[in-house]
């Protein structure tokens, strides 16, 4: 790692100016958004103060005089109106902003990526995320050093709140073996020892140093000032040292609370002698700021400690800063601190201790003071260069698979990145990622051609015929533990390495779908991120009849469908899946301003929902050879198309009641024999395959939402009117919860009948599973009866 020694230049008092600011921005920040805006609504608009306090140091030690123009840090989402404030200072943010934290089209709550207007590298706000995401972010830069040439060096940092390592996924994270090694990654630990409750009741700083030390990360405490590293050298001061580090962590907040002979009497309350001695000589006015002067709010203490993690480039650090919560408030301390406002008076007192006016609280620093044109030479130190989102490259509309037997669709997916990996152009930018599952998700063919990816060569002590797990450098899949928060931890960074590492790639994760709930937070993380990256749940459904209702998904399909920035994907046939993974990686290749499709830009992540049930292709051929390879590439693209014209397939039945029948994947053999078996009835059913419920549906919402903002009557999308024709009712069949397909007959305004899987599953075969949850064609010519008998 770059080496960054003492800087001569640097003025501590100068910097000790702009923490000064930058705390008082912060406070004023909240203040301005609880009591300078009126909302009308009754709810309070909130902010932490106190929080953001507890940080002013060592983030102002970070921005001014720490960082370089290449890393990049998350900041503990309490703390946002700290990161605005530096901004502010900087010159990268209006000043019009100040006021309008928490408003429409103001600062956001918690940092955000995309919301945000001052550019921040790492969105925050579900604690613990934002702490890992830095951590997945320096693998992926490890991974493009190595397959694109080194990148200018960066340091990649998480501030994170001591109470965000109670959250389960940090230490996932920190254990997983793709991460280890990563000299260039530094945890900033607020170690306040407060959470929103209350004063934490003893300190675990020795649990969480060893649970660091023994993930092989590198640890580093700030616990004193530069007031009582002194007063230790003093003769007596190794019993001061001892009674602090002995003291009850509620007996040492209440401090903060207390002045003069009160807080002597509380910090000597169960002492020893020789402490009550050492400090007799020390007057009450000296004594306070003496007892409570913590490292974490040591401008010289913090940049000494960042100063021995970059020395240490073999292993992560972290840095355990002890802080008090409300540092330079009023409310320090205060075991009720977290969500607590100082008062409108409060506020006026704090300006006044500033040397602020109301007519000058929300200045810069003067551009001519030696704090304003240190700032000036931080901002031009920090800017950074534009980064490209697009890959130069265009990703083929079909690798033309071949499926002349039943297939499922899992096996497809892994065909399609075979043949992708044999693109001279594609290739060198897909990585692939997997927690533990790459085999079992058909990705061994991948695998076997691009190899695992690993810092260095490692020696392979067995041969596998079946998987060849090449490791180095030059390998394009990056294997993760059993872990599935740690996948969408990684695709998210893989999928925002144009910008954290100036380098697009197209990523690609695989997961067993019933597991796709257990990395959810991370999943919506990463998304609401912007990241760009495909996922494939498989193998998904009750149609993973053997393996009982723990591995069967069902609520996954309304999950893909719901999230914002996720394109939900469930296709059931070879081709359709190569032509809807291949659109989906031009898409993302292409950047957020471009398009593969007549459908709008899409920007976020690619859900596919697969399964291992081998289906026959012939019906999907007849549909191609009716329809056309343009056309109906279109519409398997666009979200639907009809697999089955009942009136081309079926002449005699021009004039007979028609039904339509929607399904997605797994189950369009059984919704095919309805149809026939509706045919022998007389009733004329058209099978339509569903491909992309969120399409679809996005298009309808668009048509709705329209019509609603301009009063004038809703049109029906053209995917929908192509797939479905004539005006009839409709049956839906899914293996997933019988809801997620359920709004196609309002969509069209129609009967509905929806079937689905709406209890947990069990073990047995697909016959019988598919018997229990009415997903038989039997039950699908009842469902259709019903409907029609809705009319």
């Amino acid at each position: 790692m770059t080496e960054h020694p003492p800087r001569p230049d640097l003025n501590l008092d100068v910097l000790d100016e702009i923490q000064r600011r930058v705390l008082w921005l912060a406070t004023r920040i909240v203040d301005a958004a609880n009591h300078g805006r009126v909302t009308g609504d009754g709810v309070k608009v909130g902010g932490h103060q106190a929080s953001s306090a507890s940080l002013a140091t060592a983030m102002t030690a970070l921005w001014f005089a720490h960082l370089d123009q290449a890393d990049r840090v998350a900041v503990k989402p309490h703390a946002s109106p700290v990161y605005h404030a530096v901004q502010y200072l900087l010159g990268n943010l209006d000043r019009s902003y100040l006021p309008r934290l928490r408003a429409r089209g103001g600062l956001q709550s918690y940092p955000s990526r995309t919301k945000d207007p001052d550019g921040v590298d790492f969105s925050t706000g579900s604690v613990g995320l934002g702490a890992a995401a830095p951590l997945f972010a320096a693998v992926t830069r490890r991974y493009v050093d190595a397959h694109f040439g080194e990148r200018p060096r960066s340091r990649f940092v998480a501030i994170i709140g001591d109470a965000e390592l109670d959250e389960g996924n940090i230490w996932e994270a920190v254990a997983d073996p793709a991460t280890t090694g990563l000299g260039n990654v530094m945890w900033l630990v607020d170690f306040n020892r407060q959470s929103l409750d209350r004063v934490v009741p003893g300190v675990r700083i020795n649990q969480w140093r060893r649970q660091f030390e023994a993930a092989g990360w590198h640890v580093v405490e700030v616990k004193y000032g530069r007031k009582l590293a002194v007063a230790y050298t003093r003769p007596g001061g190794e019993h001061l040292r001892a009674w602090i580090d002995r003291m009850p962590n509620e007996q040492y907040q209440s401090l903060f609370g207390l002045t003069g002979a009160a807080l002597r009497r509380q910090f000597l309350d169960g002492a020893p002698a020789e402490v009550a001695e050492f400090v007799a000589d020390i007057n009450d006015d000296e004594l306070g700021p003496l007892v409570t002067d913590l490292g974490g709010h040591d401008l010289t203490a913090m940049l000494d400690a960042y100063a021995q993690c970059d020395a240490v480039t073999d292993r992560p650090s972290v840095v355990f800063a002890y802080t008090v919560k409300g540092w330079g408030l009023p409310i320090a301390g205060n075991p009720r601190n977290h969500s607590a406002l100082l008062s409108v008076e409060q506020i006026d007192a704090l300006r006044a201790v500033h040397g602020l006016t109301p007519d000058t609280e929300w200045d810069r620093l003067d551009p001519a003071s030696p704090a304003g044109v240190w700032a000036a030479s931080r901002r031009e130190t920090l800017t950074r260069p534009p980064r490209e989102q697009a890959l130069p490259i265009a990703v083929p509309e079909t690798t033309r698979v071949r499926a002349n037997k039943p297939i499922s669709t899992q096996e497809v997916f892994g065909r399609v990145l075979v043949d992708l990996a044999r693109d001279e152009q594609v290739a060198p930018y897909l990585v692939t990622t997997a927690p533990d599952v790459a085999t079992s998700t058909n990705l061994a063919g991948f695998i076997n051609k691009t190899g695992v990816f690993a810092p260095s060569a490692q020696r392979s002590w067995s041969e596998d015929r079946m998987l060849r797990w090449t490791e180095g450098p030059s390998g394009q899949h990056i294997e993760l533990g059993i872990s599935e928060m740690n996948l969408f931890l990684l695709l998210g960074q893989l999928g925002l390495s144009w910008d954290l590492s100036g380098q697009p790639l197209l990523p690609v994760g695989t997961v067993y779908d019933p597991f796709v709930l257990r990395g959810l937070d991370a999943f919506l993380y990463g998304t609401y991120s912007g990241s760009r990256f495909v996922v494939a749940g498989t193998p998904s459904g009750v149609t993973l009849a053997p393996e009982g209702g723990a591995h069967q998904s069902t609520i996954t399909a309304s999950v893909g469908l719901e999230l914002p920035g996720v394109t939900f994907i469930e296709p059931a046939y070879a081709t359709a899946l190569d032509w809807l993974l291949c659109d989906a990686l031009g898409q993302i290749a292409g950047g957020p301003a471009r398009t593969t499709t007549a459908a709008p830009t899409e920007d976020g992540a690619y859900y596919f929902r697969l399964t291992t049930r081998p289906i026959d292709q012939a019906p999907f051929e007849a549909a191609r050879a009716r329809i056309g390879d343009a056309v109906l590439r279109r519409q398997a693209v666009a979200g639907a198309y009809r697999l089955v014209d009942a009136h081309q397939a079926y002449p005699e039945l021009v004039d007979a009641p028609v039904v339509h029948l929607a399904a997605s994947g797994a189950v369009l053999p059984e919704v095919l024999a309805a149809a026939a078996e509706l045919a022998d009835e007389g009733i004329a059913a058209h099978v339509v395959d569903v491909t992309s419920l969120d399409r679809l549906y996005r298009a309808w919402q668009r048509t709705l939402r329209q019509g609603v903002r301009t009063a004038t009557v809703p049109s029906v999308p053209g995917v929908l009117r192509a797939a479905f024709a004539e005006r009839a009712p409709v049956v839906t069949v899914h293996d997933a919860a019988s809801h997620a397909m359920a709004w196609l007959g309002s969509a069209l305004g129609v009967p509905a009948v929806p079937l689905g899987v709406d209890e947990f599953g069990q073990s047995g075969t697909v016959h019988e599973l598919y018997e229990l949850h009415d997903l038989l064609p039997g039950s699908i010519v009842n469902a259709a009866l019903a409907a029609l008998s809705l009319r």
